[in-house]
């Protein structure tokens, strides 16, 4: 439900930034962040249950989110450059960084908490 929501915002954001006429790199970055939000709210509560606060875990997201977020950027700029498909480009960028972003939480952020839900 985290992955698929916050894939949704992204998606969402993102054909509506392009559809307001800003560059495919601009309206990837805002998307991407609109997701990333909607994802730590989802995944920290519901997805890995980790209802107390704890500053670390949003200091790792943010470090796992830049890293996938940047892999996410060149894969969608390198399959637009490739291929020019904006959608197969989205679908790519959001497939590699939804990977790395679930072991990431996993193993990473909220590593130690029930993730069995």
């Amino acid at each position: 439900m985290g992955g698929g929501s916050a894939v949704l915002v992204d998606f969402l954001v993102y054909n509506l930034l392009l559809f307001l006429g800003a560059e495919t790199w601009a309206a990837k970055t805002v998307s991407y962040i609109s997701g990333a939000v909607v994802g730590f709210i989802i995944n920290k509560f519901w997805t890995f249950n980790s209802p107390e606060f704890h500053g670390s875990e949003i200091v790792k997201y943010i470090i796992l989110y830049a890293v996938s977020a940047a892999a996410n950027a060149l894969v969608n700029s390198v399959v637009i450059a490739w291929l020019g498909w904006k959608i197969f480009a989205f679908l790519a960028a959001t497939g590699t960084s939804t990977i790395m972003n679930f072991l990431g939480q996993k193993f990473f952020v909220f590593c130690g908490k029930d993730s069995s839900k």
